[in-house]
């Protein structure tokens, strides 16, 4: 049985290592790479001796040893820079790579996922939803001024109504304050 940080590739039946890389795997590595390039990753992982695919050691180069790679925090400049690139070319990781010296697609899609994207969740969140008064007397200056433009429309309507003559009497005059009698005592002569 194979042990338990391996598996089998099915056209050499090797067993291959699987997992965390060690500062001896990293090292065999890049000495293999020095001496045949960075090409080929099949042969470089059969001729380094590694029980690695060809596509670990690829990855394992491109992201963590390669002697260019730039690591640590990502500046405000790149933020800006990332942000503004995603949207141009959305989620094409190593497009935007390329325009940011020394950075691994897999660094910044992992910034993007991790960071940037819940600030840019929050912000147009944020962006969508109107301050709300915070205060009582805010609230009721806010409930003023709404009851005085409701007043001006409905007073512009009524202007309206009079100059085309398409009004209703009812509607125009309020007879409520006078009562229910109001045409029983006009009508009296005494």
């Amino acid at each position: 049985m194979a042990p338990k940080n391996t598996v089998t590739d099915a056209s050499t039946k090797k067993v291959m290592s699987k997992g965390a890389w060690t500062a001896e795997e990293d090292n065999k590595l890049a000495h293999c790479v020095e001496v045949h390039g960075a090409k080929r990753w099949k042969t470089i992982a059969l001729k380094s001796g590694l029980n690695r695919s060809g596509k670990s050691c690829r990855l394992r180069w491109m992201n963590y040893l390669r002697p260019n790679i730039k690591r640590g925090n990502i500046s405000h400049d790149e933020e800006d820079l990332i942000i503004r690139l995603h949207k141009l070319l959305g989620n094409r990781w190593s497009l935007i790579a390329g325009r940011l010296p020394g950075r691994t697609d897999n660094e910044i899609k992992n910034y993007w996922n991790s960071h940037l994207s819940k600030k840019i969740i929050d912000q147009t969140q944020k962006e969508k939803i109107p301050d709300q008064p915070s205060t009582p007397l805010a609230t009721m200056h806010q409930k003023t001024s709404d009851a005085i433009q409701v007043e001006e429309e409905r007073s512009a309507r009524e202007a309206w109504n009079l100059e085309t003559g398409n009004f209703d009497v009812d509607e125009f005059f309020d007879f409520s304050a006078e009562g229910f009698y109001w045409v029983d005592k006009s009508l009296r002569s005494t």
